[in-house]
């Protein structure tokens, strides 16, 4: 088994086109409060739109599950904000 580079990231600090590959600068939250680089993401602009409709297939079923998890709850604890899914696996992990 092939170790794999694990990468953090709550945001993206900068974006780039050069020679046909996006690189993405990805960001953390520095202990300053502020965004600090984490790494560099670099796609292909071939699979830059596979990439992108993949992450909002899951930003769309983790909606989905907030939502259902919303529909199961008593109304008087409606009031109170949904919780996150603790875990599910998107695609074919």
């Amino acid at each position: 088994m092939s170790e794999k580079t694990v990468q953090f990231a709550d945001g993206v600090l900068d974006a780039s086109v050069h020679y046909g590959v996006a690189r993405i600068t990805l960001a953390r939250m520095g202990d300053d409060g502020k965004p600090q680089a984490s790494g560099v993401l670099m796609v292909p602009l071939v699979q830059l739109p596979s990439l992108t409709n993949s992450l909002l297939a899951l930003v769309k079923q983790i909606d989905q599950r907030i939502k259902d998890g919303q529909a199961q709850v008593p109304p008087a604890a409606a009031a109170e904000p949904a919780a996150m899914p603790g875990s599910f696996t998107f695609g074919q992990r």
